[in-house]
């Protein structure tokens, strides 16, 4: 068995190396030259995930072909918005029914549509079989082997058992969902509501606001996922409630920094400028923030947030307006 991973991050680069570990053929695509070599020669992915030793056995390439052809599964940990562009350039290597498992989260910004769709699309002419893994899980917890459980979302139950076999190990706890709509999309909502919190707590609002957050935080998702084919009851599992927590709390969180950050002061644009890497939240607020108003979903976390990325909207000014809004009803 082998398993080809798309994608040499901190998060592509934890999951390769757990499954090498775990005793799988596992090769690790990497983009850039530079950082291939460099791993290579340390065992080590100094640029994503420093500290870290790779697993000797573990084979790394920035040839797309050298680590495609042969591979029984194709773990997919490419940013959501560069997606589309990277798979349709390898369609060509891909077997004709590849088992794609999507480690990415996100809405993509010029289609709104979510990762599973734009795989389907990006592989066109072949027949992907679609699984999304998504929950809390930090990359510099789990590439220190501390426990960890995740959904896998897989609407065919035989694959779906298959993956969560391969993809478990003593500490990497994988529960299998057959709404892989709902999975995915709790993964990319979440990283939304982990701004606002970062925000909130960069404005020293205190925990009580941040756990309103949170709670007001997963109904906007639910609501949303609903509306897009997903299951409510999903959104209060691991890749709904349990990732938004972490995400909302932890320190680890790049969509939460990001949002401190803004909280205390910064613009957004001196915020990217400082990071490496990718907080896949700020195009997802963009995305969602559209596609929330094309389906007249109510979505005022989201809407706030958008503003204060995009429209250098005061971030005081924006949750004041959130706790003035017409009283409601809770349920």
């Amino acid at each position: 068995m082998k398993v080809a991973v798309l994608g040499g991050g901190s998060w592509g680069t934890t999951l390769a190396d757990m499954l090498c570990r775990k005793g799988l053929k596992v090769g690790l695509w990497v983009r850039e030259d530079e950082l291939c070599r460099e791993i290579k020669a340390k065992k080590e992915n100094t640029w994503y995930l420093p500290g870290i030793k790779i697993c000797p056995d573990l084979k790394v390439s920035s040839d797309a072909e050298e680590i495609i052809q042969g591979a029984d599964y194709f773990l997919v940990v490419i940013p959501c918005q560069f997606m589309r562009s990277i798979l349709e350039s390898f369609k060509d290597i891909f077997p004709d029914s590849p088992v794609m498992i999507c480690a990415s989260k996100g809405v993509e910004l010029t289609t709104l549509k979510p990762q599973s769709s734009v795989i389907q699309e990006a592989l066109e002419g072949l027949e992907p079989r679609y699984a999304v893994i998504s929950g809390p899980s930090f990359a510099h917890e789990v590439s220190r082997r501390l426990p960890t459980a995740v959904s896998l979302g897989c609407s065919d139950l035989d694959l779906g058992r298959t993956l969560q076999d391969i993809m478990s190990t003593d500490f990497f706890r994988v529960y299998a969902n057959p709404d892989f709509r709902g999975v995915e999309l709790g993964g990319a909502l979440k990283n939304i509501m982990a701004i606002a919190a970062g925000i909130s707590d960069g404005l020293e609002f205190g925990h009580d606001a941040r756990a309103a957050l949170i709670t007001r935080g997963l109904v906007e998702m639910s609501r949303l996922g609903v509306a897009l084919g997903g299951r409510e009851k999903t959104f209060m599992g691991l890749s709904g409630m349990g990732d938004l927590v972490l995400t909302c709390t932890g320190d680890l969180s790049r969509n939460r920094q990001v949002g401190l950050e803004l909280g205390r002061g910064k613009t957004l644009d001196e915020i990217l400028a400082e990071k490496k890497t990718v907080a896949e939240g700020v195009k997802t607020t963009e995305s969602v923030h559209r596609l929330s108003t094309e389906l007249g979903v109510d979505m005022p976390i989201t809407q706030q947030v958008n503003a204060v990325l995009f429209e250098r909207k005061n971030p005081r000014r924006a949750v004041e307006e959130l706790m003035s809004r017409e009283l409601k009803i809770e349920q």
